[in-house]
C-alpha cells in the first residue's frame, strides 16, 4: 500500500474550518499546547476545542502533561499542558545499502526501541531483499516488546531515485533488476506474512533524501536550506528546503553522483565520466584494489580510513577534492546553510578534500554563512529519516481526520 506524503504547512486553518488533525497539528509543533492557546490560534469556541480533543484523547493520540506557567498575573491554578502521546503506536524502519542493510522499531518520537544490522545483498533482486526486512520486522517487534499490531507504517530508504506518488524506484544504476518493481506492495505483504497483522502503510524515498531528513530535523531544524551529500559505494545528495525534502519533478533531485567531471571512467549507470565513477567509495575501492590494497566497496575503504591506511587516506583526499569542485555549483544555487558530508567516506581526508575546492571554487557570498559539518546522526540517520517521514505522512492533519473515523471516534 502506497501513500503520498504529506507537506506540512506553517498555517492552520481558522474558525470552524480547523479540524482534530489541525489542533494536533498545534500542539505537535509545539506552537500550541493548552486549550486557551488552541482557542486562540484556531478562532474556535472553548467547546469546539473541547469536543475535537476529546476524539484525540479517545484515539489516545493525546496526553495532558504537567502544567504550564500560571498565565495571569494575579494567579490561579496553572494551565494543563497537552502533549502528542509518542507511544500509542510504532514505526518500523529500514534502510538498504548495496550490501548491508538496518532495520529498526522506532517511537513516533523518533527514539530507537530495537534495531538491527546484517547483509542484505541488493543485487540479489527485490522478491528474497524485501522478505528478508519482513521477517526481521517479526523479530524486530518481539525484540522490542510491541505487538504487530501496533505498527502504524514502514518506511524505507533505498539507494536509488524514488517516483513520489508510486513508491517505485526509476532506473537506479545501483539496484539491478528493481526498476519499477512494486517495493511497497511486496514489503507490506512481507510484513503481513512474518506477523500475522494487516497491512500497514510503507512509504519509499531515497536514502540520501531521507538521511538529510533525518539529520536536519535532529539537528538542524532552523535551517531553512540544508544539504546533505551520502558518499559510499555511489554518490547522492538529500536537500531539505524549510523543513521538507526537495525532491524535483519526479524523485531525481539530488543525483549528483551522475554529473559529468571530465573523465573517460565508465559509471555503472552506463555513462562515462560520471561524479561516482571517479569519487565514491567504490570508485576509491577500485583503485585500491588495483594497486594490490584489498578492497571491494565503499564500507570496505572505511575500515581503511578507519586503520589510517595512508594510501586509503590519500586517495580519500583526492576524491574530496573532486566532489568539493562540484559542491561549489551545488552550493552556488542553492545556498545552504549547512552542508554535511555522510557515508563510508566521511572522514577526515575526504572532507578535507572538500573543503579545498568548495572554498577555492565558490564565491565568498555563497560560503560566509556555510557550515560544513560530518553526520550527527551516523548510521542511524536513513532510519530516524525513514521514521519521521511515516509519521509525517499519517498524522498530517487531513490524513488525522480520515485515520480518526476510522477508529469510530
Amino acid at each position: 500500500m502506497a501513500g503520498r506524503p504529506s507537506r506540512t504547512g506553517n498555517h492552520t486553518r481558522n474558525g470552524s474550518q480547523a479540524g482534530a488533525g489541525d489542533l494536533l497539528e498545534l500542539v505537535r509543533r509545539g506552537r500550541a499546547v493548552t486549550r486557551g492557546a488552541l482557542q486562540e490560534a484556531t478562532g474556535l469556541s472553548r467547546a469546539t476545542v473541547g469536543q475535537r480533543l476529546d476524539r484525540l484523547f479517545r484515539a489516545g493520540w493525546l496526553r495532558e502533561g504537567a502544567g504550564g506557567p500560571v498565565g495571569s498575573p494575579l494567579g490561579g491554578r496553572p494551565s494543563i499542558t497537552l502533549e502528542f502521546d509518542g507511544s500509542h503506536a510504532v514505526v518500523l524502519a529500514a534502510d538498504l545499502d548495496t550490501r548491508h542493510a538496518r532495520a529498526a522499531v522506532l517511537s513516533l518520537t523518533g527514539e530507537i526501541l530495537a534495531e538491527h544490522s546484517g547483509t542484505l545483498v541488493i543485487e540479489d533482486g527485490p522478491e528474497p531483499v524485501l522478505a528478508e526486512l519482513g521477517r526481521w520486522c517479526g523479530a524486530l517487534l518481539e525484540k522490542a516488546g510491541r505487538r504487530a499490531g501496533e505498527v502504524c507504517g514502514i518506511g524505507l530508504a533505498v539507494p536509488g531515485p524514488v517516483d513520489r506518488e508510486t513508491g517505485r524506484v526509476v532506473q537506479p544504476p545501483m539496484m539491478p533488476g528493481w526498476d519499477g518493481y512494486d517495493i511497497t506492495g511486496r514489503l507490506s505483504r512481507a510484513f503481513t506474512e512474518h506477523t500475522g497483522a494487516a497491512p500497514v502503510p510503507v512509504l519509499v524515498d531515497n536514502d540520501a533524501n531521507l538521511m538529510a531528513y533525518g539529520e536536519q530535523r535532529a539537528g538542524h531544524p532552523d535551517c531553512a536550506a540544508f544539504v546533505l551529500v551520502k558518499v559510499s559505494t555511489g554518490i547522492g545528495a538529500g536537500v531539505v528546503v524549510d523543513g521538507s525534502i526537495y525532491r524535483g519533478v519526479d524523485g531525481g533531485a539530488g543525483d549528483i553522483g551522475h554529473i559529468r567531471v571530465g573523465t573517460d571512467a565508465l559509471c555503472r549507470c552506463g555513462s562515462y565520466g560520471c561524479l561516482a565513477a571517479v569519487a565514491s567509495g567504490g570508485a576509491v575501492a577500485r583503485r585500491l584494489a588495483a594497486s594490490g590494497v584489498p578492497a571491494a566497496s565503499g564500507s570496505d575503504v572505511r575500515e581503511l580510513l578507519a586503520a589510517g591506511h595512508p594510501e586509503a587516506a590519500a586517495l580519500a583526499r583526492e576524491a574530496g577534492r573532486r566532489v568539493g569542485d562540484v559542491l561549489a555549483t551545488v552550493v552556488t544555487l542553492l545556498n545552504p546553510g549547512v552542508l554535511m558530508i555522510a557515508g563510508d567516506l566521511a572522514g577526515t581526508p575526504f572532507l578535507t578534500g572538500v573543503r579545498e575546492l568548495l572554498y577555492q571554487r565558490a564565491l565568498p557570498r555563497s560560503t560566509a554563512h556555510l557550515d560544513v559539518v560530518t553526520s550527527r546522526l551516523g548510521e542511524r540517520a536513513g532510519l530516524i529519516g525513514a521514521g519521521a517521514l511515516v509519521v509525517e505522512h499519517l498524522y498530517a492533519p487531513e490524513r488525522v481526520e480520515e485515520r480518526l473515523r476510522a477508529l469510530g471516534v
